[in-house]
C-alpha cells in the first residue's frame, strides 16, 4: 500500500515515514501544501495522510482541490484542532477520517487499515477493488482475478454506485436517482431484477470469494467491506 504523508513538522513526518516503512508500506512525503498537492495530483496513492496547518497551501484547500479534480483517494486528516465543527467541515469536504493531535502511531496505523478496508480507489486506472473484486470504469466490467464478469450498462451503474459507497445502505429509490438519466426512472422491480441477474452472472463463474453485495431487508442494498 502506498501512502502520501503531507506534514510540515519534520520530526513527526519522519517518524510516520519510518513507522509505516517498517510495517511494509511505501511512502512519499511533502513538507508543504504546494508540493503535497502536486504529488497527490500526479501520482497514484492508496491513502493520503494530510495535516491541515501547512505552509503554501493549507490542508483543507488541498482536500477541496483533490475532490474538485475528481480524485477520490482516501484521505485521513491530522489536526491540532479538536473543535467539533472542524471535524464536521473536514468530513464534509471529503475526508475519510479525522485524527486530532497528539495521537499514537498505533491509532493512526489502525485508522489507515480501517480506511483501506472500504476499498482501494485507483484514480489513474479508474478501478475500485473490494474483496478481490475489481470494478473497472474504463472497460465497464467487473473482474475477479482473471475472470471478467460482463455487465449491462445499468448493471454496471448499480454496482459502481454501491462500490463507491461501501457499507452504506442504499434504497432502490436512491439507486434509481443516481444511475438514471435526468428524465428516466428505474423502478424498484427493475433494480431488483438487475441485482438478481448480477448475482447469477457471478455464480456462473468458478469464483471462490463471496461477492460483497448484501441486502438489508426493507431498507436497500449495500457493499459489505
Amino acid at each position: 500500500m502506498k501512502l502520501l504523508i503531507i506534514e510540515d513538522s519534520s520530526p513527526l513526518r519522519r517518524s510516520l515515514v519510518v513507522g509505516f516503512n517498517n510495517l511494509g508500506f511505501t511512502t512519499d512525503e511533502a513538507s508543504n501544501g504546494t508540493d503535497g498537492l502536486s504529488l497527490a495530483l500526479n501520482n497514484p496513492y492508496d491513502i493520503i495522510i494530510l495535516d491541515l496547518m501547512l505552509p503554501g497551501i493549507d490542508g483543507m484547500e488541498i482536500l477541496k482541490q483533490l475532490r474538485q479534480s475528481a480524485l477520490q483517494t482516501r484521505v485521513i486528516i491530522l489536526s491540532a484542532n479538536s473543535q467539533h465543527q472542524d471535524r464536521i467541515n473536514g468530513l464534509l469536504q471529503g475526508a475519510d477520517d479525522y485524527l486530532t493531535k497528539p495521537f499514537s502511531f498505533d491509532e493512526l496505523h489502525a485508522r489507515v487499515v480501517a480506511v483501506s478496508r472500504r476499498g482501494i480507489i485507483n484514480n489513474f486506472t479508474n478501478t475500485i477493488t473490494i474483496n478481490d473484486f475489481v470494478l473497472d470504469s474504463n472497460t465497464m466490467n467487473l473482474r475477479y482475478e482473471a475472470i471478467d464478469i460482463d455487465l449491462t450498462p445499468n448493471e454496471f451503474k448499480i454496482i459502481e454506485y454501491l462500490f463507491n459507497h461501501p457499507n452504506q445502505v442504499m434504497s432502490t429509490a436512491m439507486i434509481s436517482d443516481n444511475i438514471a438519466n435526468n428524465f428516466d426512472y428505474i423502478s424498484k422491480n427493475t433494480i431488483e431484477a438487475h441485482i438478481s441477474t448480477i448475482r447469477k452472472k457471478i455464480k456462473s463463474h468458478p469464483i471462490t470469494a463471496t461477492f460483497p453485495l448484501k441486502n438489508k431487508r426493507g431498507f436497500g442494498y449495500y457493499i459489505e467491506n
